[in-house]
């Protein structure tokens, strides 16, 4: 081999001594090795957009039928869109159409061309009889829209819409002729069960309307022969009885408060009374946000937000209407200072989805309605009883706890002679069951797993269907399965075994279920089966034969022990589809610290963005849990971090990048990047603050980073406030808590803040106080403000993902290449440059 001779001048400076300059000779070979690239193509590959080309439907979503236990769905794979009548009883999957020959009828009627494959109907629905079907198929043809104010206006005309007619036996299809696709449905109305009455809000007060004016309103708001009837006077701007216009700018908000708004009631179900809260946030503070980008002038948007702390917060009062009287009552609910209240509303029937309309009705019956009151610190929580005809509210239920409660909608059984109720009382979350005036009966479920949700309550056989998750042992506890067990406690029954994460849809009957199931390494499947878990009939298989030609490898679950080397933590691996385990790769974190979840998928995802796709630029990323992350398991395991929400789950996130390590040689610990969005967003950069030697690179999105200014109700319920009473029975609550900016000194690494800058959730104050601390402090660092983005970034979301990318593949591979261009090129190529 060839060498390569070259001298090397060598300046040594010491405090002492004089520097001598030196010549010396070094022998280098004439290979060198390459700098690193991060897979910049590899990433592009796997792009949202291009994933929805290569995976199409992941579950069988069925629509339940009134008249039977059959039910319909739509089911897209890379072969077409196909759509399926399914009926249990007799065991049949059966085509609603021949394909072929309804896309050239179709094509003879419309005169577009169509096939088997390309058949875009929408809007399919079965008739009362369930004998017929009908769709709509948009054309190429223009038309002038009916409500056009300019005939000159770009958006004057809209594709003319065919509707047809289908019969099911005969496979007879028909046009019907002279079709208007209908409006939809003005989301300001809230109507009655009967349809005799629409309920709405304008300039902050409740008016009605009846069911023939309506239908002026649906077709044309602007109406001038439309009668609507004020029922209340004394609404006001954040006393209101409906909408206050939440999102819209000052200037918007101005314009619209005589149009019509929503109003939320809940109706009792034989429509003579509705039920409102009425909020009073005139007290609580404003908070703002400037639109730099919106036509014309800055636009600014003024809004009720209360902190942490705070002693100005809203004042929740609860209004039964009598409707026919067009009078209301408002009730004493009054229990806790600053108390808070759930009204629910009545469980939807599955058979119902497909109906135009679907009524809100309030759980309980047409004299009782039930709802939750709660205490600030929520360690206090009454589920109660309101007699809309003497107006009393009776506590029937009543949890205490030392930390924070959950609530969740209760289930009646015979209109409330006795009660279904969700508790953690005993540390995990567990049904009960009270009778109607609230004495405990029995408790239904017990043991070390927690129930989730309540899917149907058999009253004749007294069998309670209900989701759960962590009972079946040598499973992710995360995986959700569905159970039967009867009312006293006996008999519970796996109906869904597995080891899988489950979702199911269950028709009203509790007679069949679908199970759509999956793990984050297998393709989804959908079967039926029947109240006893015996299989009915297998459904699909998710088709997943484009991804794999892409070289797709599913990602790994993998399990690790906390910081405490006790509790188990699980997680999942995405490595990069062209992995070579003799190499050593960095690693990225991506992190949500919970309470209410953990960012660890269970199931297959075709959302890649935040871990497949970050992976293929030559990383190993991780997502895992930690403890205090989320509700699904113990409620010690729950509320781990209270008091603590600043750095709870950190030296788990720690832990478990080591424990990987350790068991896998290619992920080099020397190069650790962690990135969050949100709650993540918090945590990654505290992360960096917290164990500075560890977490070298970070990219942190719309981060609470300042919890102290974050919404009341999210910081209150997870760290905790201090209820003080005063001996003169005075209460005032007190709020503190560690925050990012408090340890900006302690930055070594390279950080990268992302803020939108009309984020009305988590405020851009959050991130400019951590820049602001770092800049005190006199560290570098990134920041990012994305222009006229919420919390989500909306429309920017791919431009973030590469302004991440840049950052991690500068600083964790070395690879500066891009981040050096103007453009982003990955982005660019994908765009039809058409000018």
């Amino acid at each position: 081999m060839k060498k390569l001779y070259l001298p090397i001048l060598l300046s040594l400076c010491s405090t002492g001594y004089s520097a001598m300059a030196q010549t010396k000779t070094f022998t280098i070979t004439e290979s060198s090795v390459a700098a690193p690239k991060a897979n910049y193509q590899l990433a592009s590959r796997f792009s949202p957009a291009k994933v929805k080309k290569m995976v199409y439907s992941i579950e069988a979503d069925p629509h339940w039928m009134k008249l039977s236990n059959r039910f319909w769905y739509a089911y897209e794979s890379p072969s077409g869109k196909e759509w399926y009548l399914i009926d249990p009883s007799a065991k049949t999957k059966k085509k609603i159409f021949d394909k072929a020959k309804l896309a050239a009828e179709i094509t003879t009627i419309i005169r577009d061309p169509f096939d088997a494959q390309h058949l875009p109907l929408e809007n399919l629905k079965f008739s009362g009889d369930e004998k017929s079907v009908t769709f709509e198929v948009k054309s190429s043809i223009d038309e002038p829209k009916k409500d056009r104010k300019d005939k000159n206006a770009a958006d004057s005309t809209q594709k003319k819409i065919f509707s047809f007619h289908y019969v099911l036996a005969s496979a007879k299809l028909t046009e019907i002729p002279n079709y208007s696709k209908p409006k939809e449905k003005p989301k300001w109305a809230s109507v009655a069960p009967d349809s005799s009455a629409i309920i709405f809000s304008r300039n902050y007060n409740l008016y009605w309307m009846d069911r023939e004016n309506y239908k002026k309103a649906v077709k044309n708001e602007d109406d001038s022969t439309i009668v609507e009837h004020q029922l209340t006077k004394d609404g006001v701007k954040f006393y209101s009885y409906g909408a206050n216009g939440d999102g819209e700018n000052n200037v918007e908000n101005e314009k619209n408060n005589k149009k019509r708004r929503g109003a939320y009631v809940l109706w009792s179900p034989d429509a003579k009374n509705f039920v409102l809260n009425r909020e009073d946030e005139r007290k609580v503070k404003d908070l703002w946000v400037i639109n730099s980008i919106a036509e014309g002038r800055p636009t600014l948007e003024t809004y009720k937000y209360q902190m942490p702390g705070e002693a100005e917060a809203p004042v929740n009062e609860l209004l039964v209407f009598n409707f026919g009287a067009k009078t209301y009552k408002k009730l004493n609910t009054s229990a806790f200072k600053d108390q808070d209240f759930s009204l629910w509303d009545a469980p939807s029937l599955n058979k119902n989805r497909d109906n135009e309309f679907r009524p809100s009705i309030w759980l309980g019956t047409n004299s009782k309605i039930y709802f939750s009151r709660k205490s600030r610190d929520l360690k206090r929580v009454d589920l109660c009883a309101i007699d809309i005809h003497s107006e009393t509210v009776t506590p029937l239920i009543e949890e205490r706890f030392n930390t924070y409660l959950q609530t969740s909608r209760p289930g009646l059984v015979n209109d409330g002679k006795e009660i279904i109720h969700w508790s953690e009382r005993d540390g995990w979350g567990h049904f009960y069951l009270f009778d109607a005036a609230g004495k405990l009966k029995n408790q239904i479920t017990k043991g070390a797993f927690h129930c989730e949700d309540i899917v149907n309550v058999d009253q004749k056989n007294r069998v309670l269907y209900f989701t759960a998750n962590g009972r079946e042992t040598k499973e992710n506890p995360y995986y959700l399965h569905l159970y039967r067990i009867n009312f006293d406690g006996s008999g519970i029954k796996l109906l869904n075994a597995g080891d899988l994460d489950h979702a199911i849809s269950m028709n009203d009957e509790a007679r069949f279920f679908v199970d759509n199931s999956s793990r984050v390494n297998t393709a989804p499947k959908a079967i039926v089966k029947d109240n006893n878990g015996q299989v009915v009939m297998e459904l699909e298989t998710t088709d997943l034969s484009l991804l794999m030609a892409t070289g797709y490898k599913f990602p790994e679950p993998f399990t690790v022990k906390a910081d405490d080397g006790i509790t188990d933590l699980y997680g999942v691996m995405y490595k990069p589809f062209d992995f070579d385990p003799n190499k050593k790769y960095p690693i990225i974190e991506y992190v949500y610290p919970g309470p209410q979840t953990e960012a660890v998928n269970k199931a297959f995802s075709k959302s890649m963005d935040r871990t497949d796709r970050l992976a293929q630029f030559g990383y190993i990323v991780i997502t895992v849990g930690n403890r205090g992350g989320n509700p699904a398991r113990s409620k010690w395991y729950h509320t781990y971090g209270y008091g603590n929400l600043r750095d709870y789950g950190l030296a788990d996130k720690k832990a478990a990048i080591e424990q990987l390590a350790d068991r896998n040689k290619f992920i080099d610990i020397s190069k650790v990047g962690i990135t969050g969005h949100s709650g993540g967003g918090f945590m990654s950069t505290a992360a960096m603050l917290v164990y500075p030697d560890f977490f070298k690179v970070a990219v942190s999105n719309a981060g609470n980073h300042d919890n102290n200014i974050y919404n009341r109700w999210w910081s209150e319920t997870h760290h905790g406030v201090k209820e003080v009473v005063t001996a003169k029975g005075d209460t005032t609550f007190k709020y503190s808590i560690d925050k990012n900016p408090d340890l900006a000194k302690n930055l070594k690494g390279h950080l990268m803040l992302m803020t939108g800058d009309i984020d009305n959730n988590v405020h851009p104050a959050n991130t400019i106080r951590v820049a602001n601390a770092l800049m005190k402090a006199g560290k570098r660092f990134e920041f990012v403000i994305v222009p006229g983005q919420r919390h989500g970034f909306g429309d920017l979301t791919e431009y973030t993902f590469w302004k991440l990318a840049d950052h991690f593949n500068k600083y964790l591979i070395g690879d500066a290449s891009a981040a050096d261009q103007v453009d982003v090129v990955e982005m660019e190529k994908e765009i039809e440059q058409k000018k």
